[in-house]
């Protein structure tokens, strides 16, 4: 049930201090767990309520292994009831719809829940703008989505895919682009496995004559080199203008296709207009050095939901939403404690580019960059990751 409003809806520092400090978190991804397990951690008496559409979280990264039949998507969902009651957390089922008096009441589709301070961490969405966007298939919409894509393919016999991603045009930062190279990557594997490679055309499209660059330098000749090494059509350079039920329309001609995966853009929260809180052009919350949102006193945010200062580079990906959220968590601690906010996330991009039976890891941060040349350890070692950090949350242990 949604709480009464605090009787001083300011949420002053002060009343934080003379009783237990109210803290509510919008989301059940990854950024809202890492801050769970950061404010039980230092605030063990704190009372924090998660407020999401239900009690369920998503293993966003392992949809890539949806499509071609290494996982399915109940592998991927885990009920949260059980870290939720060891972590002493409340939960709200409900959709947020606003904010009010600075962040002090969110607005639910369950009614107004007070609080004392406030993390966001959504996520956002994909933008879906493009004309025919309805032929296209989206893997990171979830694992109906990637569900979807494996029914098609198990459909066809032969045929010619298309892969390619984007960003958005008010925010080029806003994109998720990793995703579609080992979506890519991870077919061609198993269309091999499978004895259908000869029938299948594929081709990867890109605005961009180096896709993939936010990854580094080395990246991209890594991933155009094993592309061609695959018999993957290029076409770079050419910003996609539409889609179609015959394939993909650019600047410079089409590309056949029966099937098409694409990733598009990201932008900010479908309610974060109704926030009253400063947005980027994309869309997203603003944030400051410290993942507080610009302007607001104790309202916090983490993840794809925010546009947070860094590098060009600053990745849109469950690592870096951990490290904002525990940045987050322990900023907002200091504030209700009436102390500045101190912690700062380090600007990191790590990830394995899966390949199905073997990965490739890239890491950037804000000194330096390197990548590990393809092995199948990797991608034991991917899966290892998964099932470690998937046992855990089962169990009501704090993800790994």
């Amino acid at each position: 049930m949604p709480h009464p409003p605090h009787p001083d809806p300011a949420g002053r520092a002060g009343a934080a201090r003379r009783h237990p400090p109210h803290i509510a978190i919008l989301g059940a991804g990854f950024a809202a767990l890492a801050a769970v397990r950061r404010l039980r951690r230092q605030a063990p008496q704190a009372r924090i309520t998660l407020i999401a559409p239900e009690p369920v979280f998503t293993y966003l990264p392992s949809l890539i292994w949806i499509p071609t039949g290494l996982r399915d998507a109940g592998d991927l969902r885990v009920p949260l009831r059980g870290f939720l009651d060891r972590h002493r957390v409340e939960f709200v089922a409900a959709r947020a719809t606003g904010l009010a008096d600075g962040g002090r009441r969110v607005l639910t589709s369950q009614g107004e829940i007070a609080n004392d301070a406030l993390l966001i961490a959504t996520g956002g969405r994909f933008l879906r703008a493009l004309p025919g966007i309805e032929h296209a298939h989206v893997l990171c919409e979830g694992p109906d989505a990637a569900c979807a894509i494996r029914e098609r393919l198990v459909r066809m016999d032969a045929g010619r895919l298309a892969f390619g991603f984007g960003t958005n045009p008010r925010e080029p930062g806003a994109m998720r682009g990793g995703p579609i190279f080992e979506l890519l990557f991870g077919i061609e594997t198993w269309l091999r496995r499978t004895r259908r490679r000869d029938r299948f055309e594929l081709t990867f499209f890109h605005a961009s004559e180096r896709p993939g660059e936010r990854l580094g330098a080395r990246a991209v000749p890594a991933i155009l080199a094993d592309m061609a090494a695959r018999g993957i059509r290029t076409r770079l350079g050419e910003p996609p203008r539409s889609f179609t039920a015959e394939g993909v329309v650019t600047a410079e001609g089409s590309i056949p296709a029966d099937m098409i995966l694409f990733m598009p853009g990201l932008e900010g929260p479908d309610w974060a207009a109704a926030s009253g809180l400063p947005l980027s052009p994309g869309g997203f919350f603003r944030a400051d050095a410290h993942c507080r949102v610009e302007g607001a006193q104790r309202v916090y945010v983490a993840g794809d939901a925010g546009s947070h200062p860094g590098p060009d580079w600053l990745p849109k990906q469950a690592h870096m939403a951990e490290l904002q959220a525990d940045a987050a968590a322990r900023n907002l601690l200091d504030e209700l404690a009436g102390r500045p906010p101190r912690a700062r996330p380090r600007p990191e991009l790590l990830c394995v580019i899966d390949t199905l039976d073997a990965g490739t890891l890239v890491y950037r941060g804000a000194c330096r960059s390197w990548m590990l040349p393809r092995t199948r350890l990797l991608h034991w070692a991917k899966k290892r990751f998964e099932a470690r950090y998937l046992g855990a949350l089962r169990r009501g242990a704090p993800p790994v």
